[in-house]
């Protein structure tokens, strides 16, 4: 399976709304989204060292008595029914509080290195825009515009627990969702909706519409929560133009504890804050929220001078979702559940088994474009042949059927690796008695990795402990009980081709703060839960 090399593929704007931006769809990203690599030279690691040993401890130190200063004051301010609304305009001593809350906040952030913190652009009243859409989302530190307007934002209900914290998040009055309570996705919309909509009564609701953290290469598919209202909203986009990247958060790569370490080792940390022009949208926009918010992130994308792309934060679960295979840092299947998604084709069971079913009888044999569109009863379109493209390796214009239901089974069910290639098996294997040859073996984890070469000779030789040339479904379960680690053991990245996809494993991380509502809107729902 491999990625060929293609032109950007611009996608009109189909709205007129103000400042819809003409920025085009940069199909794919160079880089996947949901990584972030960190590497340090010689004297970065000098310089952690130093830090580490003298500045860091007084520096975390400082951080928490400012919290711990903090505390009382949010405390004060934050007594009474949490769904009162606001007086307006505030008492004097609210306002006393909410300004000593900020420079105490601020003055964390100084102590953790953030010496100059760059705003641009003029923040709008809430009367102009009662929501600011943030992006990219990328780290915690993303928290510093939220201390710096104190405006609310959507939070897991269970932060409010959290001691200290719980009462600094209630301070500024967030809309807070539970995963316990069915209905809380649909309520935690209509709350935005009323805030939204209460003509500045409510403080302004800072939204992070990725909903999740990315490293910023690109701008991923905005949820359509925070623009369900139809209401104005002031874009926020955030820089950190730092020369190392110590800020940067995502599901693989150094995690939260590491971030926050290596950051307070740095001398200074720069970070910029840029308040773009209200966005007013349109009428067909306010009926259409993702059309409200694809044309906002088009404007933010501009303005950041980033590409846009499809991927969701479904694709960042698929590529941490755990099995026997896990998904290399590189994978081509995050650009394959993308198509796949954007085609409408639904990964379900049914539809695999029906797409296994006439694999299996097209055999070897491979199947030009307009067989590929018949196969999988939809039309010829771009979106179809760069899908198509993502199995022509050759260029030949024919693709083979079975590596797309190997690639779809990874989508439909990413963590039952053993499922997959029993699929596999049975699309592959012979007809006497569903056995496979190396070749066979490599073209299936090629597909299921996602990369363009792959050498599985060795794998091959450790499962075929009898040295027939062939080896059964059963073979293969019974090596991978025994050796459940045998991706790391046996497909090292040495053998992995350069113009292929490093198979390297990052460690994912704990987990990734989510300020945005999920879609109310019908859909596939995430393949896994974000861990705790």
């Amino acid at each position: 399976m491999r990625l060929r090399t293609r032109g950007p593929r611009v996608v009109p704007t189909s709205a007129s709304g103000a400042g819809a931006g003409d920025a085009p769809r940069l199909a794919p990203p160079g880089r996947n989204p949901f990584v972030h690599e960190l590497r340090l030279g010689a004297l970065q690691k000098a310089q952690v060292v130093f830090m580490t040993l003298t500045l860091f401890p007084i520096r975390l130190l400082c951080a928490a008595f400012m919290m711990l200063l903090a505390w009382p004051f949010a405390l004060l301010a934050s007594l009474g029914p949490a769904d009162q609304e606001p007086e307006r305009p505030l008492a004097l001593w609210r306002r006393a509080v909410d300004l000593l809350l900020k420079a105490i906040m601020r003055a964390m952030w100084f102590a953790g290195g953030f010496h100059w913190v760059t705003v641009k652009g003029q923040q709008a009243l809430p009367s102009e825009a009662a929501v600011f859409t943030l992006a990219p989302h990328s780290s915690y530190f993303d928290a510093i515009p939220v201390t710096m307007t104190m405006s609310s934002i959507v939070m897991k209900a269970e932060s409010r627990d959290i001691p200290i914290w719980g009462t600094l998040i209630r301070y500024i009055r967030p809309v807070f969702v539970s995963r316990a309570d069915q209905d809380s996705r649909r309520k935690t919309v209509e709350e935005i909706k009323r805030r939204a909509q209460s003509k500045g009564t409510w403080p302004q609701i800072m939204i992070f519409p990725e909903g999740t953290c990315t490293n910023r290469t690109c701008l991923i598919t905005f949820k359509p929560g925070a623009f369900i209202p139809g209401v104005p909203v002031q874009p926020v986009v955030l820089r950190y133009p730092n020369k190392l990247d110590t800020i940067t958060w995502t599901w693989q790569g150094p995690g939260a504890l590491k971030i926050l370490w290596l950051t307070l080792c740095q001398f200074h940390n720069r970070v910029e804050i840029e308040f773009l022009p209200v966005y007013n949208p349109s009428e067909e926009e306010k009926r259409n929220p993702a059309l409200f918010a694809s044309n906002v992130r088009r404007v933010m994308a501009e303005a950041l001078g980033v590409t846009v792309t499809d991927y969701t934060f479904e694709d960042c679960q698929l590529a941490l979702a755990e099995g026997h295979l896990r998904l290399p840092a590189d994978t081509c299947l995050l650009e394959f559940a993308r198509l796949v998604r954007g085609l409408g084709l639904k990964p379900e069971k049914l539809e695999l088994c029906r797409y296994a079913g006439r694999a299996r009888q097209q055999g070897p044999s491979k199947v030009s474009l307009a067989q590929f569109a018949k196969c999988l009863e939809v039309a010829v379109s771009p979106a179809l042949e760069d899908l198509f493209a993502l199995f022509d390796e050759g260029g030949a214009g024919e693709v083979d059927l079975r590596e797309y239901v190997v690639a779809l089974s990874v989508v439909c069910r990413p963590s039952r690796t053993l499922d997959t290639m029993q699929l596999a098996f049975q699309v592959y294997g012979s007809q006497e008695d569903g056995s496979i040859d190396e070749d066979a073996l490599g073209s299936i984890l090629k597909t299921a990795l996602g990369v363009a070469e792959l050498d599985v000779a060795e794998l091959f030789q450790a499962i075929d402990a009898d040295s027939k040339g062939r080896i059964v479904f059963a073979d293969f379960r019974r090596f991978a009980e025994a050796h459940p680690d045998f991706a790391k053991e046996y497909l090292s990245p040495a053998r992995a081709s350069p113009d292929g996809c490093l198979l390297a494993v990052p460690t994912p991380n704990g987990f990734c703060a989510d300020f945005s509502p999920a879609s109310t809107y019908p859909g596939p729902r995430p393949l896994s839960k974000k861990r705790d």
